[in-house]
């Protein structure tokens, strides 16, 4: 059985192809990635908001310092992990 299969698929025409499946997950990726971003970019904003609307309450301003530095490291770590995907599905 698996002679058959090999004589059948000498050319390798019958596997599938690794650009078409390459190109599809990179895709759904930077689509994730972008929503992540988006995300991101939404919660710094929340959380200037939070920040500007602090009256001077430490505790209520340094949350919202939080809030921003988180989505900030958010941002990276988006950045960082599409540039990474980007690499290896260029190198497949």
């Amino acid at each position: 059985m698996i002679t058959i299969f090999a004589a059948s698929c000498a050319n390798l025409s019958c596997l599938p192809q690794a650009s078409a499946s390459t190109s599809v997950i990179a895709n759904v990726l930077a689509v994730v990635f972008g929503l992540v971003g988006a995300i991101a970019l939404l919660m710094i904003t929340l959380s200037g908001l939070r920040y500007i609307t602090s009256n001077g309450d430490p505790q209520r301003a340094a949350q919202a310092r939080e809030g921003i530095l988180y989505a900030l490291v958010g941002v990276a770590v988006a950045i960082f992990a599409e540039a990474i995907v980007a690499f290896v599905a260029g190198k497949l």
